[in-house]
Formats: C-alpha cells, sequence, structure tokens
C-alpha cells in the first residue's frame, strides 16, 4: 500500500472522527436542554435559543437561566479537563496520569477548607464567588509548588512522585482541619467536594470562557514543540528546543486548565485519564495537532452527557459528577491498563 494511500485514508478517519463528534456534540446539548422536569420539545428549544422567542416564559427561563448557562459550563470544563489529561500524559508519556496528579484538585480543597473554616462565622452560606476565587487560589499555590521542582527534576517520574506527595500533604492538613471543625462549618466544603455543574451561571460561563479558550490557543501553539518533545528530549534538544521552557509552559496550562475545573465545578474523577485514550482511539494517532481538538470536543460530548445521567438517572435526586465519571471512566482505565500489559507481553 503507497503512502499517498495511507495518508488519504487517514485523512477521511480524521474527518469522519471530527463530524461523528460534532453531531453527537449537537444532539447531547439538545437532548440536555429537553430533558428536565420542564419536558420541552426540539422545535421550542430550536424557537428560542435561535430566535430568542419569549412567548412562553417558562421554557424560555429554564433554557436560557438554568439548563444553556449548565450545559456551556459542562462543555468548557469538560473539554478542559480532557484537554489538561492528554498534555499530562504527553508531558510524563504516562498514559494512565491524569490532571490531578500535580496535587491541583487537592490544593484547592485544602484551601477552600481553610477559608470556609475561617469565615464560617461570617457567612451561613458560603457565596459561590468566594468559593470559586479560593479554590482557584488553592489551585496556584500547589501548582507553584511544583513548578518550584519542574526546572530542577529532570527525571520525568521523579516530577510525578512529587506531584503526587503534594496533593498527600494537601489532603493529611484538609482531614486534619476538618477533624476539628464543626459540621456546619464544612457543609459548602461537602458539597464542593462531591463535584457538580448546578452552580453554573452566565457570569461563570464567561469567566471560564477567558481562562480556557486562551489556554485552549496556547496548546495549539505548544502542538508542534509536543510532537517533538514526544520523540524524546534529546531529539527536541537537537531541533533547538528548548526543554526548560517548554516543561514550564505545558505544567502552567495543564495547571490553569485543572484550576479552573477544580474552582467551578469541585474536582472530577476520571474525565482527564479517560477521554484522551477514548480520542487517541478513535483518531487511531497521537499527533497533538489533532489530538488537542479531539480531546477538547470528545471531554465537551463526555461531560455534557454525564451530567444529563446525573441529573435524570435517579430523578428528581441529582447525582454528583464524579459518581457518573467515575463508574463509566474506571472501567475505560482498567481495560486500557489490561490491553496495554497484553501488548507488553506479547
Amino acid at each position: 500500500m503507497s503512502k499517498l494511500t495511507v495518508q488519504g485514508r487517514n485523512t477521511v478517519r480524521y474527518c469522519i472522527v471530527f463530524l461523528s463528534l460534532l453531531i453527537l456534540f449537537f444532539i447531547a446539548v439538545i437532548w440536555s436542554i429537553k430533558s428536565g422536569s420542564v419536558d420541552i420539545s426540539v422545535k421550542d428549544i430550536l424557537r428560542i435559543v435561535f430566535l430568542r422567542d419569549g412567548t412562553d416564559n417558562v421554557a424560555f427561563n429554564v433554557i436560557w437561566k438554568i439548563r444553556l448557562p449548565r450545559i456551556l459550563l459542562s462543555v468548557l470544563l469538560g473539554g478542559a479537563l480532557s484537554l489538561s489529561g492528554f498534555l499530562i500524559q504527553t508531558f510524563f508519556r504516562n498514559p494512565i496520569a491524569g490532571p490531578f496528579v500535580l496535587g491541583i484538585s487537592s490544593g484547592a480543597k485544602m484551601f477552600l477548607a481553610i477559608v470556609t473554616i475561617a469565615m464560617a462565622n461570617v457567612f451561613k452560606q458560603m457565596p459561590l464567588s468566594i468559593t470559586v476565587i479560593a479554590s482557584f487560589v488553592g489551585s496556584m499555590l500547589s501548582l507553584l509548588l511544583v513548578l518550584l521542582f519542574t526546572g530542577k527534576v529532570k527525571n520525568m517520574s521523579m516530577l510525578l512522585v512529587i506531584g503526587i506527595m503534594i496533593g498527600y500533604i494537601c489532603s493529611a492538613v484538609t482531614d486534619l482541619l476538618i477533624n476539628f471543625a464543626k459540621e456546619s462549618e464544612i457543609v459548602n466544603l461537602t458539597h464542593w467536594s462531591l463535584g457538580t455543574f448546578s452552580g453554573a451561571s452566565w457570569q461563570s460561563v464567561r469567566v471560564c470562557s477567558f481562562i480556557v479558550l486562551p489556554a485552549l490557543l496556547i496548546a495549539f501553539l505548544l502542538s508542534k514543540p509536543m510532537s517533538a518533545y514526544a520523540l524524546g528530549e534529546g531529539y527536541a534538544q537537537s531541533l533547538g528546543m528548548n526543554v526548560k521552557a517548554f516543561r514550564i509552559a505545558i505544567v502552567i496550562v495543564t495547571g490553569v486548565l485543572s484550576a479552573c475545573v477544580a474552582a467551578f465545578a469541585g474536582p472530577i474523577s476520571f474525565v482527564g485519564i479517560a477521554v484522551p485514550h477514548i480520542s487517541r482511539i478513535l483518531l487511531k494517532t497521537n499527533k497533538p495537532i489533532l489530538m488537542i481538538p479531539a480531546s477538547f470536543l470528545c471531554g465537551s460530548v463526555f461531560c455534557v452527557l454525564c451530567d444529563l445521567a446525573a441529573r435524570m438517572l435517579f430523578s428528581p435526586t441529582e447525582l454528583s459528577i464524579s459518581t457518573v465519571t467515575s463508574a463509566i471512566g474506571a472501567p475505560i482505565v482498567i481495560w486500557l491498563m489490561v490491553s496495554r500489559g497484553r501488548k507488553k507481553d506479547a
């Protein structure tokens, strides 16, 4: 088979995968807008969303004030989490690495615990804005700790262990604070730690867009250096690439994306590990220029569908988003590990 024929088949595959993901994305969004305690027809959804027709005031408010912001937040954060997973797997050259191995989620929870307990006498119910700010600051503090070691540690496995250890330290501090806190002081922390998109608003969507979309653009700009880095640090350096600066850039982009997710939705399990593998299997390639948009789009679809399942499976009781993503993501990771082990043995 000629090289041209192989390239042609690959191009067709890439087009089919992206077209399928886009179709699935629109189906997932429409299905999610339609489903809920107030059932809205597809015709009414299209009329209200595209024509801003407010004839049916109840349906209009449900779509524009509740469901659409929540769906867009799950699109942005699902894509961000999946993209950060792909970046961290490329960075560590470890297919089982996830974005929270850097201790970002644990750092967010620790700082949120400190703020929640310290301000328990000020607020009966912690404002969402303070929760978001505290989570983001805690995530960034953990990221700064990892960055201190990024330029000093040459072995990527060692940096991975350092990130995990930072996460354990933050978790230990959090558990210590919770043990000595009153139950009324940690209600907000408990709700956050379950993971949910239920607090979505247009303001949170705008803030997430301001963080996630520029990070997505930077990831695109790093796609060529990532391709060189994937072939080995020696090869990357021979092309004149500054490996140290590249490491720092990848850690910062991954950290910002993961911190944004932790701040607005809490810890969400397995998306960052499982979804990049799904994208890789669909495309049958690991090229960053293709994997970056595919991972983002696939993560968006995955989280929209998981959020829909969290809302509807046991309605009116709503599950945490991590419960659904773990139930789906964990078997995928187990299957990947088993299949990877078989390939090594073969």
